[in-house]
């Protein structure tokens, strides 16, 4: 179908909704330097349920370009996307935008000229103008984390200036039809196929300089607000290399009902998933249709809240009956977050429970079978964990020639063996799902400061920071984040629990006692831990160490190994005249 609009001509395709011409109308809105062909895959998916309308925007593949080169601007393009809606005919229909197809998207919920035309909104990789200038201004007057965002949204979009530029954009042009594919295939793990990259990738790609140079300008100098009441979903790939999360959630606040779901993907996510996507889609335009709101359709609306990242995520936490465990679980609720606290002690996991009003289990994480039942329960009744925290450890000192096979074998199920199956067991659900997600390993400052007294403890805890650093690598490419906290001295329950091998039953409890009294003395809450674990998960750190003593450990023991042997060696002379009662 050809659709005139002002000088051009617009190549359009619909397909579907043969035979039921009342089915709901999808759009789908191709952004630089692509043609409506990059949208094939999830137009199959879901014409045999919708009917589905893929243009080429002016100047790109089968549409005619303007006469001028400057008449690119987001009017134009309205008139355009207005001919095409004009032509298909039907009531109001469902944007899908990408891009620069996503950036048409927000302009027509947010303004007046196709007010009553637009029944939802779904937006990939492209923010609205009006949102990205109000957000660059927060940004600028708000803390540090604001500013560093915004630098590194300012990072990735140092393209655009070039692109703007006669003549330097042109070159890029001719460097981007050159290197496209190879781009698309090496970085989004996207495989070429017939319509993308277009045959008229060369003139599309020089063509669509006028996207940047009409409108990059005007979206700094133009008022208003952008708000709209349009139903709009936002589907943020967590790869992308041009837009940071910060920046394509500029919409929080200002879109009344909107909803936010995460894909581990790059920018062209729709192709590189493209069952995920299309289901996503499908599954809004029902509900915006009047259809039931499914359980992940309701976390994602309440995620698009400002202020709210983890109301309504998922999150576990082992060893929540007490210390570093209860005071992270309290920590996510208070966000929002639906939290189930798991302890050995399931009477200290229901109190954790009831004064966050979450949920409880108890478990032994060194019974494998345990924790597989806990695992599939969690899926069963809650769903898939957003986050995992393995917190559940245990205390063993004293020297290893008195550690007992039995000792050993405790301490080693408790604080490895349980972080493994918890990043194993949950970490393979998250892969499952598709939507990513954070495993929080807590580990200990003794993971790197070596300790006559501490020697299995230190072995487990040095073992669960270098199995988060791997794993890390491992669960990156399915967007699984892994995140390693090394506390220092905490004042927890952990101490007073803590065994003492080789020494007799007196002096074990006098050495407890005396450890106990030492980190109450330091005065350092768990707390503390808690929330530098949920900052860990907001900015996605890989290891994390908590409190002064554990950040000057993990320096010292970079710059100068012999030096934290040293300091071992006077803690050692100093537990050895506790142990004989000295002074």
């Amino acid at each position: 179908m050809r659709v005139r609009s002002g000088g051009v001509e617009l190549a359009v395709r619909v397909r579907g909704g043969d035979g039921a011409p009342e089915r709901p109308t999808l759009v789908l809105l191709h952004g630089y330097p692509d043609t409506g062909a990059v949208w094939d895959e999830i137009a199959e998916r879901l014409a045999p349920l919708y009917r589905v309308v893929t243009y080429d925007v002016r100047g790109a593949g089968a549409s005619t370009a303007p006469d001028d080169p400057a008449d690119y601007g987001l009017d134009a393009l309205m008139g355009d996307l207005a001919a095409v809606l004009d032509a298909v005919g039907g009531g109001p229909v469902h944007l899908v935008g990408h891009d620069w197809g996503s950036v048409q998207g927000w302009e027509a919920v947010t303004g007046d000229r196709l007010r009553g035309r637009i029944a939802s909104f779904t937006s990939l990789s492209g923010p609205d103008r009006r949102h990205l200038a109000a957000w660059a201004r927060e940004a600028l007057r708000g803390g540090p984390r604001d500013r560093r965002a915004l630098a590194a949204q300012a990072v990735r979009s140092a393209y655009m200036p070039v692109l703007m530029t006669p003549g330097a954009g042109e070159a890029f042009a001719r460097l981007l039809t050159a290197t496209y594919a190879r781009t698309l295939r090496r970085v989004e793990g996207v495989r070429p196929r017939p319509g993308h990259p277009a045959e008229t990738l060369a003139s599309d790609a020089r063509n669509g300089l006028g996207l940047y140079r009409a409108n990059l300008g005007r979206a700094l100098k133009d008022g208003g607000d952008g708000e709209t009441d349009v139903p709009v979903q936002i589907i943020v790939p967590t790869r992308d290399p041009y837009g940071t999360e910060a920046m394509l959630l500029s919409a929080r606040g200002r879109a009344s009902r909107l909803h936010v779901r995460r894909v581990p993907a790059g920018h062209w996510s729709f192709r590189s998933r493209p069952d995920e996507i299309a289901a996503w889609i499908g599954e809004f335009v029902a509900h915006a249709e009047g259809g039931a709101e499914t359980a992940d359709l309701a976390r994602a609306r309440t995620a698009g809240e400002p202020g709210r990242e983890f109301h309504g995520r998922l999150v576990v936490v082992t060893g929540a009956g007490s210390g570093i465990g209860r005071a992270t679980a309290r920590a996510f609720a208070a966000l929002g977050a639906r939290v189930v606290a798991a302890d050995i002690d399931e009477a200290a996991a229901e109190r954790t429970a009831a004064d966050i009003g979450g949920h409880f289990y108890g478990v032994d994480v060194a019974d494998a079978a345990a924790m597989e039942r806990f695992a599939d329960y969690v899926a069963e009744v809650f769903g898939v964990p957003d986050v995992v925290v393995n917190n559940a450890g245990i205390g063993l000192a004293g020297s290893l020639l008195d550690t007992a096979e039995a000792d050993w074998e405790r301490v080693r199920a408790v604080n490895l063996d349980g972080v493994y199956r918890g990043c194993r067991l949950f970490g393979q659900q998250m892969v499952r799902r598709g939507e990513g997600g954070h495993l929080v390993n807590v580990a200990s400052m003794a993971a790197y400061t070596p300790s006559a007294e501490l020697p299995a403890y230190s072995a487990t805890k040095a073992a669960v920071l270098q199995l988060s650093e791997c794993l890390r690598l491992d669960l990156a490419p399915f967007g699984v984040a892994v995140t390693a906290v090394c506390p220092g001295v905490i004042a927890t329950p952990i101490t007073r629990n803590a065994r003492y091998v080789g020494v007799p039953a007196p002096v074990e409890g006098r050495l407890r006692e005396a450890a106990a009294r030492a980190f109450e003395r330091r005065g350092y809450p768990p707390e503390r831990v808690a929330l530098a674990i949920v900052r860990a998960v907001r900015r996605d750190r890989a290891v994390v160490p908590v409190a002064p003593e554990a950040r000057a450990g993990r320096a010292l023991a970079r710059v100068s190994p012999a030096a934290t042997r040293g300091l071992g060696r006077l803690a050692h002379r100093m537990g050895e005249r506790l142990r004989d009662g000295s002074p």
